[in-house]
């Protein structure tokens, strides 16, 4: 249970906050004065210690200056004197917070429970570390390789803070899960975590999509909208592809990172917004700016703590592991008891994994449908080689424009992908919506069908 320590000679003042902090359900000890209080807390530090400003043997400050009272983990100064001056000064020393007697109730059941989160997060970041070492499990992630041991780490120092995060990886590493196990481990995770794929969504609709609109806006306007920063309010958005929002619209998401206000389109009126943000991208963010797809200003404001999500071919056994996990959960969708053998898993650790865990997770999907009872070699191959990167050699004469080879190879790799554009961006390493514009820059596809059959006619 946690526990309560209250510092002070004031009966009254302290009946009322012991009674309360019993109510919440913390173990309340009690200390007359400093030399007191320093015995009980060498034994037991408290999670949080009520201490009054003015005690029999000395002031209250001192316990923000003397070292033995350093472990102290949460400390709220209690006076009589509800001046501006003395809550200001309780804050600068290094107060978690202050209340003034008569005690306001609401408010120390607030301070209580703000505590008593903290502490159950806590807990359960231990949990997940513990998990993590023992069977790779961290949140709602998976892996046991070294480099996602180390990530796991990183994760549960910045989870519980309020900064921004960066997530890099290639397409399919797991960057929304990533995310997500960040969002469940803040103390924001009773709250919303909104995803939004910035490259999925129209120039023409993501403004509207992010900040909302007004009735009658702009044609077709019939309602009232509320975009994501209001829908996420008190909780997390997720900005995946954040490299492919348009230009005009990062200023407008700097500024609200900035001040924390937006506008809806067609108002004037802001709206204040308590959002976390994580962001994401498969592009390298220096190439993104050189390329004059993000802003170097934004760049620095995402860019607080960044972690690279390590692609699938770098977590070597985890190949299994996953392959295994998504196995288990087949089975029990279905109410099958279907096994991997031997060589069905050796195939899949000898694979390079380009699309990465989206890929691996594809596959056994794939070969649970197509095998009886035991998904082997034979099961998997037909998936391996549908999608073997050799299909995409191509003839190139010398002296043919580097947009002409951009051309040829995006249609190539949709012939080869059987026209599902979203495998074929990620083979490509480009986002769906960056296809999208190149496709629509080079014209109908049947131009290219008819030079392939051209050239098997030769």
């Amino acid at each position: 249970m946690p526990h309560a320590l209250i510092v002070g000679d004031d009966v009254r003042t302290r009946t009322e906050i012991a009674t309360v902090c019993m109510a919440a359900g913390f173990v309340v000890t009690v200390a007359m004065g400093q030399r007191d209080a320093q015995q009980q807390i060498s034994g037991q530090p408290p999670d949080i210690a009520f201490v009054d400003l003015n005690l029999p043997d000395g002031n209250g400050m001192v316990f923000f200056d003397k070292v033995e009272f350093r472990t102290l983990r949460e400390i709220v100064l209690v006076t009589g004197e509800a001046t501006v001056d003395t809550a200001v000064e309780a804050l600068r020393v290094g107060a978690a917070d202050y209340l003034t007697k008569p005690v306001n109730v609401r408010r120390l059941q607030m301070l209580l429970g703000r505590v008593a989160r903290q502490l159950e997060l806590k807990a359960m970041l231990a949990g997940s570390t513990r998990d993590a070492a023992r069977s790779g499990h961290f949140g709602g992630m998976l892996g046991a390789a070294p480099v996602m041991q180390k990530l796991y780490h990183h994760i549960g120092r910045v989870a519980p803070t309020e900064a921004t995060v960066l997530l890099l990886g290639e397409s399919g590493t797991g960057k929304e899960i990533a995310a997500q196990t960040i969002h469940d481990l803040s103390r924001r995770q009773r709250q919303p975590f909104l995803p939004v794929n910035c490259g999925a969504i129209s120039p023409q609709l993501i403004e509207s999509e992010i900040f909302g609109h007004e009735k009658g806006s702009f044609t077709g306007a019939d309602r009232q909208h509320k975009g994501y920063f209001e829908r996420a309010n008190g909780g997390t958005l997720f900005l995946d592809e954040v490299t492919e929002m348009p230009l005009e619209l990062q200023v407008k998401l700097l500024r609200v990172l900035e001040t924390g206000a937006f506008m809806r389109i067609g108002s004037n009126q802001e709206l204040a917004t308590d959002v976390r943000i994580i962001a994401a991208s498969n592009r390298d963010p220096e190439d993104a700016i050189s390329d004059g797809r993000l802003r170097l200003d934004l760049y620095h404001r995402l860019n607080v703590f960044p972690l690279l999500i390590p692609p699938l071919r770098e977590r070597g056994a985890d190949v299994a592991l996953l392959a295994q996990h998504f196995l288990d959960d087949l089975n029990a969708r279905h109410d099958t008891e279907k096994i991997l053998s031997g060589d069905g898993l050796a195939s899949l650790v000898g694979y390079h994994w380009p699309g990465n865990v989206r890929e691996l997770r594809n596959y056994i999907q794939r070969a649970f449908i197509l095998s009886d009872q035991v998904i082997d070699a034979a099961a998997l191959a037909p998936a391996f080689t549908s999608q073997s990167p050799v299909g995409l050699a191509l003839a190139i004469p010398v002296g043919t424009s580097l947009a002409e080879v951009d051309r040829k190879l995006i249609f190539a790799t949709l012939e080869l992908c059987g026209g599902v554009k979203k495998r074929a961006a990620d083979i490509l390493g480009i986002s769906l919506k960056t296809l999208y514009n190149r496709l629509e820059e080079y014209g109908p596809h049947d131009a290219v069908q008819r030079e392939s059959r051209d050239r098997s006619q030769v």
